[in-house]
């Protein structure tokens, strides 16, 4: 996929990217370059590859996961201007 300057000057302006005039045409002949680049690894047979997320095998360790409150509902509601029953009271907003 080859780009003109047209597309250039659009994605440097889409970019907010001053890129001079005279700037263009190499530019443009970079980008098509990386786009090559990008078409050739589009050739490349992926069926049966299972997604990765490291090239080295890792387990991540796993732990239960277990609902609490922290712990700590007191610290929490001890700047609340009205607390009640261990909750935040709030101005009732639907009538």
């Amino acid at each position: 996929m080859a780009l003109d300057t047209a597309a250039v000057k659009r994605i440097a302006r889409l970019a907010r990217i001053a890129v001079p005039e005279s700037e263009l045409p190499h530019l443009a002949g970079e980008i098509s370059g990386i786009l090559k680049w990008v078409e050739q690894l589009d050739a490349v047979d992926t069926a049966g590859v299972e997604p990765m997320t490291s090239v080295v095998a890792v387990t991540l360790p796993m732990r239960e996961d277990e609902v609490t409150d922290g712990g700590i509902s007191e610290k929490v509601l001890a700047n609340a201007p009205d607390p009640a029953r261990g909750f935040f009271t709030v101005p009732k907003v639907v009538e």
